[in-house]
């Protein structure tokens, strides 16, 4: 797409852009190169807005008799008079914003105090990516163990199962990605408001989902938010997380015991507890490296040892919140992090950038599966890494057992397939494509999908819906140093009265400057143009905290993944199928944290506070943030898909090592757990096939 603006149109654009954002002792928007960022976004092929904007402009004009040659208030009168069913006016707003706060200059973003790089700092080299050992048409007929996903758990897998000696075939359905491929991009982060296609997000083309809701299904793609995705690439979403590295608590495990089980939910306490997995949490922790204080963790369990390096540095924002939280009692401790405070075996340390969550690493500091278990496994010379393939179906034999996985890719336009025959197979797809592979695998034995005689593969789909407050303060509270979360309490987790559960609440990851906008636009603290909101982003952004948690969700049997016949992805397999919705217990949570949040807020300062509470969350199911629960492990094989080990029931060749297992998910990030349980799980899968005279290591 080559097309532009003809002079007409763009001095109409230029008119409206500079009402959106006005010289003051800044430039204009238009001045700032927002005409330059939106005339490059026209030239490119996945504009989804081009007519919009184009047939806006037109109509404008056409209805003002010429509406670059009209004064600024007759401009602002007619770009307020709320004549705008298209959405011309939110739409060249949204677009000011992308091009002034995410697309801007360097002057632009610290005219709010915002900076990707601190002064001074200065980036080590590129972190290389973990390279493809093999082709499509090269695999081997036969291995070991293939391990479907390279994210938080299947890394984990790859490394153990090579470790002892097996053959290993590690399949991702996303790139092997270095930072040089994931540039600092505000547009196009994993967190970013825009809805543009990420380099980690599934394909905006060929793999929709289809989800229920009331008002009928809806055929969604990646860059919709009620796909819930989650992050393609070697390393999964370790790739781009924030890192943040909590320990579930005992009661975690018990949560059936703690609280009963509300009418028509499926809490049930976990087959395993705390102390099964301590031993897992520590190796994590020490082997991927989590710095942190483990002092001030309310109902947390007992642990051997701290972590392995300090916590990150205070931040000015650090120090008002611990005023406060010494004000109303609170307990408060660092939050642990899976990123280097200093070097770490290997790696550098944090240049505490404020590009974290959402975004690679581009000091090498955060800890993930790309940059431990998968160079690990790697190094053995028993696994092959095999990126930008997926898993299509389990390959089951004439008795029902699965001994291999089909596998296709689309590169260079074309399809290829191959199966692959093994004697041991890891699924760790993440919560949804997990349940879809075992529910599209069907076969003697299996008429509705592996592993699901009795319905409960894609069930008890959960997530976490977060909750908090903002508070603005007179002084500068934000300094734009990273990560961001440094102190959190733990005090909500559990024990609150007429409560199931609770959360972590902690202050949150440095917003950019264009979800700060989107942010405050959407709950009316700023308009969302003119003169008041280029204003307001420069008082607001730097004296504003953000103190957030996630609520540990009840599970819900009727919140699941199925799968759709009638809708295919590009390799014409069944799609994921969305359906059900949050329960009362986990809104009434929400609005929990969202108070405790703001009381912290208020006792530490801020002179207005906004709630954001899950209260008017739309109807659906949760499963964009940390997305768990689908193949729950159990003692049952009616109320569960996997036993305390993991591994699927009637087939002990089958391992799922992901958030999938999860039976409840934590008031806190989840993704130590999925980590500890991948160690747990796959060493005793391991085990037993070197120990299996058939499993003879190739």
């Amino acid at each position: 797409m080559t097309e532009s603006l003809d002079p007409r149109r763009r001095a109409v654009l230029r008119a409206v852009v500079d009402r959106m954002i006005p010289a003051d002792d800044l430039p204009s928007g238009w001045d700032a190169g927002v005409g330059g960022f939106i005339d490059g976004m026209l030239r490119r092929d996945d504009v989804p807005w081009r007519d919009r904007l184009l047939t806006g402009l037109d109509a404008l004009d056409g209805s003002s008799g010429g509406f670059a040659e009209l004064a600024a208030d007759e401009q602002d009168a007619l770009l307020r008079r709320g004549d705008d069913p298209a959405g011309f006016v939110d739409l060249v707003a949204a677009l000011c914003a992308q091009g002034y706060y995410g697309e801007g200059t360097d002057r632009t973003r610290r005219s709010l105090g915002y900076a990707i790089l601190p002064a001074g700092a200065s980036w080590p080299a590129p972190e290389p990516a973990a390279s493809p050992t093999i082709a499509l048409d090269g695999l081997r007929d036969r291995y070991d163990c293939v391990v479907v996903g390279a994210g938080a758990g299947g890394g984990i897998a790859a490394q153990v199962l090579a470790e002892s000696g097996l053959t290993v075939l590690l399949v991702e359905r996303g790139a092997a990605l270095s930072s040089r491929d994931l540039p600092l991009d505000p547009l196009r982060s994993e967190r970013s408001p825009t809805g543009y296609p990420t380099r980690t997000g599934p394909s905006p083309t060929g793999d929709p989902r289809v989800v229920e809701s009331s008002a009928g299904d809806a055929i969604v793609y990646g860059p919709d938010l009620r796909w819930s995705a989650n992050a393609f690439a070697v390393g999964g979403g370790t790739r781009v997380y924030g890192a943040q590295a909590w320990r579930f608590a005992p009661d975690d495990f018990r949560m059936a015991s703690v609280y009963g089980t509300p009418e028509g939910s499926s809490l049930a306490d976990w087959p395993i507890g705390y102390d099964d997995l301590e031993p897992w949490y520590d190796r994590c922790e020490w082997e991927y490296g989590v710095s942190g204080d483990t002092e001030g963790v309310r109902s947390a369990g007992p642990r051997r040892r701290g972590y392995p390096m300090p916590p990150l540095p205070d931040t000015v924002g650090t120090a008002t919140l611990r005023r406060g939280a010494a004000a109303l009692g609170l307990t408060t401790s660092s939050v642990p992090l899976l990123i280097n405070s200093e070097p770490f075996d290997g790696r550098a340390a944090c240049v505490r950038c404020g590009a974290c969550v959402g975004f690679a690493c581009h000091a090498g500091a955060k800890n993930g599966a790309h940059n431990t278990a998968i160079p690990r496994a790697l190094a053995t010379g028993r696994c092959d890494l095999l990126p930008l393939v997926q898993a299509e179906r389990l390959l089951l034999d004439d008795s029902g057992a699965v001994v291999g996985v089909a596998l296709a890719s689309a590169e260079g336009g074309r399809v290829q397939r191959r199966e692959v025959r093994a004697g041991r197979i890891v699924v760790a797809a993440g919560a949804i494509e997990t349940a879809r592979l075992l529910l599209n695998s069907t076969g003697p034995g299996a008429s509705r999908g592996v592993g699901n005689d009795h319905d409960q593969v894609g069930r008890n789909l959960q997530a976490h819906v977060y909750a908090g407050s903002i508070g603005f303060f007179s002084d500068v509270v934000q300094d734009s140093l990273g990560p961001g979360p440094n102190i959190a309490t733990n005090d909500f987790r559990h024990a609150n009265a007429g409560i199931v559960g609770g959360g972590m609440i902690a202050n949150d990851f440095v917003p950019t400057p264009l979800n700060v906008w989107d942010t405050l636009t959407a709950l009316g603290v700023l308009p969302r143009w003119g003169a008041d909101t280029k204003r307001g982003m420069r008082e607001l952004w730097p004296r504003m905290l953000m103190v957030f948690g996630p609520v540990q969700e009840v599970p819900n049997p009727d919140s699941r993944v199925e799968v759709d016949a009638e809708v295919t992805d590009r390799f014409g397999v069944p799609v994921a199928r969305l359906s059900g919705d949050i329960r009362a217990e986990d809104r009434q949570a929400a609005a929990l944290l969202a108070d405790r949040a703001a009381d912290w807020l208020t006792a530490s300062g801020a002179e207005r506070v906004v709630r954001m509470d899950a209260s008017d969350r739309p109807a659906g199911p949760s499963g964009g943030q940390h997305q768990a629960g689908t193949c729950r492990m159990g003692d049952d094989p009616a109320s569960s898909v996997t036993d305390s080990w993991g591994r699927v029931w009637g087939h002990p060749e089958l391992l799922i090592a992901d958030g999938s297992v999860h039976v409840t998910n934590g008031g806190v990030n989840p993704v130590l757990t999925i980590m500890a349980l991948a160690y747990r799980n796959s060493t005793r899968f391991a085990q037993d096939a070197v120990a299996d005279p058939v499993m003879s290591p190739a």
